[in-house]
């Protein structure tokens, strides 16, 4: 992240908010703060060789970071978000203050701080813990998250490029990289006639045709008409979001009994959809029960929709929240049994030859003792 230019020492903001308080700042006791941070952050700016001017700037974002983090009132305070980001920078260790807002609850659902440290990381040339940064800001839905998604996007873009360089100058025995967009493109071309074979694989050339638009569906949408393949699929509530697309429940025509989730993604992406045929046919019956089952998939020129089974039990990241909302801890042999669950399905994926790539509390679906205990989507 590029510095903020530095500046020369300034009045303290104690000094000015008892000499010349306006009614204003009375109210909104941050005010005579951010006056004296941009007072320095001007001052730095001209002056960024000079070790007294930063110290300075150091010390008033400081001062203010200590003073307000206990402050409901700015937890998400714009203007608060934004010393917090430059006192990060100044001191260049987002990670400790990004703890700090951690333990205090500022911030989190803000895309600032997200934003600013996985481009600090980039920086620092720790490209897989930047992605995990904008993972977890949209995990959040950290506003705006539409700027946020974007962000991603161009990043993973840049990502993708340079990769895709570096393999083009690499000899013809290079390590190929599974995630990358390009290897998975090249993968789906190859693999198009077997995937037009699969059963409930449904593709046009042409976008998607429903009364309802699916970029208009909110978190919050409800009883909206998805109509796939002849049938009307009715939205009861969104449950989950990720980088590029959103689950929901949905009854099918409307049928409290047929309960499925759609996944709505944007580009369509019918690579998840192959891997749920992949897991069909090389998982052992015995096993299948640990991951997720995929109905049928819907490609549009625009979008595609996944129709998948519907687990109503909520992930393990649900269930270990659960005890952090109580303030305690899940039992030790609880945690074991996990573990052991975990590890079982990690096992039996490699075993056929799978890695799944993303593997985490928030993507292991809780199950009835029918279906096996967790499961992984």
């Amino acid at each position: 992240m590029v510095h903020p230019a530095r500046c020369a020492a300034t009045t303290s903001p104690l000094r000015e908010a008892s000499s010349s308080r306006s009614p204003r700042s009375l109210g909104d006791p941050i005010l005579p703060w951010l006056r004296s941070v941009d007072k320095a952050f001007e001052d730095y700016r001209r002056s960024t060789e000079d070790d007294a001017v930063l110290e300075n700037y150091e010390r008033i974002l400081e001062g203010c970071v200590r003073k307000f983090v206990d402050e409901r009132r700015y937890a998400d305070d714009i203007r608060f978000i934004r010393v917090l980001v430059l006192y990060a920078d100044a001191i260049q260790d987002f990670k400790r203050v990004f703890e700090l807002m951690e333990e205090k609850g500022v911030g989190l659902r803000c895309s600032l701080m997200y934003e600013a440290y996985a481009l600090f990381l980039v920086a620092q040339g720790e490209l897989m813990e930047a992605n995990g940064m904008y993972h977890l800001g949209i995990s959040r839905n950290a506003e705006p998250i539409g700027r946020l998604k974007k962000i991603h996007a161009l990043f993973l873009k840049r990502v993708n490029e340079v990769s895709a360089s570096a393999d083009s100058n690499n000899n013809e025995h290079a390590a190929v990289n599974p995630w990358s967009a390009s290897t998975i493109n090249d993968l789906l071309a190859k693999i198009h006639q077997l995937l037009t074979k699969y059963n409930g694989y449904c593709k046009t050339s042409k976008a998607y045709p429903g009364k309802v638009s699916l970029s208009s569906l909110q978190n919050s949408s409800r009883n909206k008409i998805i109509e796939l393949g002849g049938k009307k699929y009715h939205i009861k509530g969104c449950s989950g979001q990720g980088g590029f697309a959103q689950v929901f429940k949905a009854y099918e025509d409307n049928n409290p009994e047929d309960v499925v989730a759609l996944k709505i993604q944007c580009p369509a992406f019918p690579w998840e959809f192959y891997m749920y045929r992949q897991l069909d046919m090389r998982v052992p019956d015995i096993e299948r029960s640990s991951f997720g089952v995929a109905h049928k998939i819907h490609i549009y020129s625009d979008w595609s929709i996944l129709v998948t089974e519907y687990l109503s039990h909520g992930t393990l990241q649900d269930a270990i929240n659960s005890y952090l909302v109580m303030q305690k801890r899940m039992e030790e042999v609880l945690c074991i049994f996990y573990t052991i669950e975990m590890l079982r399905i990690l096992e039996t994926l490699h075993t056929v030859g799978i890695i799944h790539g993303d593997f985490k509390p928030d993507n292991l679906m809780m199950c009835t003792p029918r279906q096996g205990v967790i499961g992984i989507r």
